[in-house]
């Protein structure tokens, strides 16, 4: 059953966010929605000066946070497409050769001053096959003449179908960094850790932030990861105001039905 409450949201002050409450999504990740601080490993010129179009890609868990995300820049001013998509979205790992048919095309036909990719739940492989990965996704997004942002995913409690590749999960992180390493003037890495600690965690301060699927996001922590994204990006990007969290937070979105176990 849906029931929708009224949360209390701590980002610049505070936020009335209409949520809807739900459960019982499953265990995999990643449909197509359009619309902390930085790595030390890269300087803050990669994405160029203007921040005018951001492509967003990624699994599910991306998804559920492009719908804040859409509110935010369209606020803002920025051109936004969410490429991310349920059951997928990764660049490595399963199905990522099929991905890989169409996501140069996708890309290049948004013309995008910035792609974002938040690590999937399935970037799974080896260590030179992850590396493989993010480099072609580096040249993909460089031959658009955009700047890559690798975003780490949220932590998760791992079932059955992620346990056996929590080392390849924890591994992807500084594959990306090795990456942009060699090309801190195309890409740079933000460690989302400031949004999300070390470790899943379900509630703060009383209300759902993330999924009981152990997985997903709430409107709650959606919410939180695109305030501190839209701070990121204007380091990246310093002509670029993040609209106030007024602006963006009561749109809407927090009742779209991908928010589950919230």
């Amino acid at each position: 059953m849906t029931t929708k409450r009224r949360l209390i949201l701590a980002l610049t002050g505070l936020v009335i966010l209409p949520v809807a409450a739900c459960s019982g999504q499953s265990g995999g990740t990643g449909g197509s929605t359009e619309s902390g601080a930085s790595d030390a490993s890269a300087e803050p010129d990669a994405s160029g000066a203007e921040l005018s179009t951001v492509v967003l890609l990624g699994d599910s868990v991306a998804q559920g946070q492009a719908l804040p995300l859409a509110a935010a820049f369209d606020a803002g001013g920025v051109d936004f497409h969410s490429l991310a998509s349920t059951g997928g979205g990764n660049v490595v790992g399963p199905n990522s050769e099929a991905q890989w048919e169409t996501l140069p095309d996708q890309i290049a036909s948004h013309d995008p001053s910035t792609v974002i990719y938040q690590l999937t739940t399935y970037d799974w492989g080896s260590e030179q096959e992850q590396r493989d990965a993010y480099e072609r996704l580096l040249t993909t997004v460089a031959e658009a003449d955009a700047g890559l942002v690798f975003v780490t995913m949220p932590p998760i409690r791992p079932d059955d179908f992620y346990e056996p590749h929590m080392d390849e999960l924890d591994r992807a992180p500084d594959v990306a960094r090795a990456v942009v390493e060699d090309s801190p003037e195309q890409a740079v890495v933000l460690d989302a850790g400031e949004v999300w600690g070390d470790t899943y965690q379900r509630n703060r301060e009383g209300v759902a932030d993330r999924s009981s699927d152990g997985i997903h996001t709430c409107p709650q922590g959606a919410a939180r990861f695109t305030s501190w994204l839209l701070t990121e990006l204007t380091a990246l990007h310093p002509d670029f105001t993040p609209p106030a969290p007024e602006e963006w937070a009561n749109t809407g979105w927090s009742a779209d039905e991908h928010f589950q176990g919230c």
